[in-house]
């Protein structure tokens, strides 16, 4: 979702979904961490979760300044903003990950998302927790947001038709990084679901391409929240059964099988709007037969 809102919300390709999801988790971590043992859990999970946010806000932020007052390409920053987050994580992990570690203190138990195994038998077995819930949530929240809302309704203008939007009074500069700002602070939640709700510490390397993975998720999803929410579960299935088959079957092979899907998705799209846009006038054909 991400890499959707920027796309379709200002025509930003967000490329550092990686250095956003690193940044996000380690502030969910450290936030996580300092809270005292007795703070309320809706506190606790509102104050990780929003450290996760503005984490990997900020670092968006960076991106969306540099584009706005200097025009640097977004995709050229954001890749090497996930360089310099990538070491500054390393340096900062020499002061405060634990002692012959590579990751932070745990966070209180406050702030942790439950597992879902503990409460269905259905996922038995399964690390899936209630960070799954957030994820969906904010998936309506965000199509609603961008289909029914002035903010959303400018950011859409900025991406269609960005001289007529700064025409019509909209300030396509401030509209830019309003969307990396959102965009980074979505990557950032996502990195919440690996502090809050599995390990319960920020580790070093813990994200493993997934900032990359959300690109063809938002490719797959065609950039549209729901669409988003079916192209991740089924890239999700994809990369866990390619654990599971891993002994009988190259795990590479995987990675092949997203391409040829990413590919065919893309080279398809324009054929099956033709197809679609035909159908009435085949239908009308068709009863007058």
């Amino acid at each position: 979702m991400a890499v959707a809102v920027a796309l379709k919300g200002a025509g930003l390709f967000n490329v550092g979904g990686e250095g956003q999801i690193t940044f996000g988790a380690f502030c969910a971590a450290w936030v996580g961490a300092h809270l005292p043992a007795a703070v309320p859990h809706a506190l606790a999970l509102a104050a990780a979760l929003g450290a996760a946010f503005f984490g990997g806000a900020f670092v968006g932020a960076i991106a969306g300044v540099l584009r706005a007052l200097r025009g640097s390409h977004e995709v050229i920053t954001t890749i090497m903003l996930n360089f310099i987050v990538r070491a500054a994580m390393l340096g900062i992990g020499l002061r405060l990950f634990l002692r012959e570690s590579i990751h932070t203190a745990p966070i209180v138990d406050a702030a942790r998302l439950h597992r879902l195994a503990d409460m269905s038998a259905v996922f038995k077995g399964s690390a899936v927790n209630e960070s799954l819930l957030v994820a969906l949530l904010v998936a309506c929240g965000l199509a609603v947001f961008l289909r029914y809302t002035v903010a959303g309704f400018r950011l859409r203008a900025v991406g269609q038709a960005p001289l007529a939007a700064e025409s019509s009074g909209i300030s396509v500069k401030w509209q830019m990084v309003f969307a990396l700002v959102l965009s980074g602070g979505l990557a950032g939640l996502g990195g919440s679901n690996f502090v809050l709700g599995y390990k319960y510490y920020y580790e070093d390397g813990f994200s493993g391409g997934v900032g990359f993975l959300g690109i063809a998720a938002a490719v797959l999803g065609r950039n549209h929240p729901l669409g988003v929410v079916a192209a991740a579960f089924l890239l999700g299935l994809l990369s866990q059964g390619a654990l599971a088959i891993n002994a009988e079957v190259p795990k590479e092979l995987v990675d092949v099988l997203i391409a040829v899907l990413l590919i065919a998705t893309t080279v398809a799209t324009p054929e099956v709007r033709r197809l679609l846009s035909s159908l009435p006038s085949r239908v009308r054909q068709n009863r007058a037969a």
